[in-house]
């Protein structure tokens, strides 16, 4: 059989993945082929992801070449991939420092740190490797990917925008692209717009037609984001993250029967998102659908229980309406879920009051008092309740943190002139 039917016979199997094929195949190649055949079919295995069959052939090549410092590197990365890292990196700590390939096991070694989390460490390998190569694009490239994914996301720019100077992708990667991300990443929106455009005018693509409206949505440039989402929405109906953006932006243009449509579509796409069942229900409220509004915000709790923004939203809403029965059925049935949250204290004393429980509504007015005592609002009531309880001493107390936080009105410090002098 010649190299080139040998070849396209594997490769055959390959594409089929026919496993028992390849096997049968495999021993005849490595006996019969030259060495750089037998590469090429290892790089092959290595880009089909048939990892344990390159173990096998970079072994092979291993044992005719045991000095080849290429080898021990590609073997390690195979390894890696195999789980087997140990071994992986005895062969990379055997290249020598004055090899050639030396930069390139440091740069596989970086890798791995970075995959492990120590990404001092991963730094380190690299900046190492640029002693050697500081003009090398791969190193510089790996380092802004660093720096990108440990949050030095300036340092990560510069770096990016180095290597954007001299091409326009790297490793598969658009570097404008690339550079859109970490300027939005660090919340440098309006510079990441720029780059969005650019790269939207080379490729329009799902992602970066969000990273686009996401970023002029930051620069409240409200408009711009609505006009990206639609055609994101035109162009990947599922793409589910769209539709919340969507209705927040025709909500800051005051088009709230906008954004409570665009949320409702997005309902339909995902209804297990309970952003979009908050966002559903504040908008309902606000456009005057109080029954759609506090559903929607039931079905968010439904999914989650502890949503502490829309539990609080919803008891707001009970509040408002003065549904105190409502609010306490609420306020107990997350008790009984062992959620303890302090922001719903005054609500529940309030409710219990009002349902002339006033023992309860004394515990939770006292349980509040700490964590608010800068609520004027919550503060009055408290007064109120403990004059009409009797508590005169405790009233005086409270009395004296209004007059702390509103020194102006002689309302409380008549108040409490009338308790002293009782």
């Amino acid at each position: 059989m010649t190299v080139n039917n040998a070849m396209t016979e594997m490769m055959q199997a390959l594409e089929q993945g026919d496993l028992a094929l390849i096997e049968q195949l495999l021993e005849s190649f490595l006996t019969k082929e030259l060495p750089e055949e037998i590469y090429t079919l290892a790089e092959m295995f290595m880009q089909y992801g048939y990892m344990k069959e390159a173990d096998r052939v970079l072994e092979h090549l291993q044992f005719l070449f045991p000095e080849e410092a290429q080898l021990k590197i590609d073997r390690a990365n195979v390894l890696m991939e195999l789980g087997a890292e140990d071994e992986a990196l005895d062969f990379l700590l055997e290249i020598e420092e004055t090899s050639p390939e030396y930069p390139q096991a440091l740069l596989v070694l970086a890798d791995y740190y970075q995959m492990q989390g120590l990404f001092e460490v991963a730094e380190m390998r690299i900046n190492e490797a640029l002693s050697i190569l500081p003009d090398e694009p791969l190193l510089q490239f790996a380092k802004a990917e660093l720096l990108f994914e440990t949050g030095r996301f300036l340092e990560a720019a510069r770096l990016y925008e180095e290597l954007y100077e001299q091409q326009v992708e790297f490793a598969g990667i658009s570097l404008v692209e690339r550079l859109a991300e970490v300027y939005r990443a660090g919340a440098a929106y309006e510079t990441a717009l720029d780059y969005y455009l650019k790269a939207l005018d080379d490729e329009i693509k799902p992602d970066v037609l969000f990273g686009a409206a996401y970023s002029a949505f930051q620069s409240q440039k409200y408009e711009m984001a609505i006009k990206q989402l639609e055609e994101l929405k035109e162009l990947d109906p599922d793409y589910f993250s769209a539709y919340l953006l969507l209705a927040e932006s025709y909500a800051m243009t005051e088009d709230n029967k906008k954004a409570y449509a665009a949320i409702l579509e997005g309902l339909k796409r995902d209804e297990y998102d309970k952003s979009l069942y908050l966002f559903a229900g504040k908008m309902a409220l606000k456009i005057g659908l109080p029954d759609e509004g506090e559903q929607h915000l039931r079905e968010a709790i439904a999914l989650d229980p502890e949503y502490m923004e829309a539990v609080l939203a919803l008891i707001s809403v009970l509040a408002q309406q003065e549904r105190h029965e409502d609010v306490i059925e609420l306020f107990e049935e997350l008790q009984k879920n062992d959620f303890e949250w302090s922001t719903l204290y005054p609500f529940a004393a309030v409710a219990y009051e009002n349902l002339e429980l006033y023992d309860r509504a004394y515990e939770f007015y006292r349980l509040a008092y700490n964590d608010f005592k800068e609520d004027a609002a919550f503060l009055e009531k408290y007064v109120y309740f403990l004059l009409e309880e009797g508590k005169r001493s405790e009233a005086k107390e409270v009395l004296g943190q209004l007059i702390t936080i509103q020194p102006g009105e002689l309302e409380w410090q008549e108040k409490l002139e009338t308790l002293e002098f009782e």
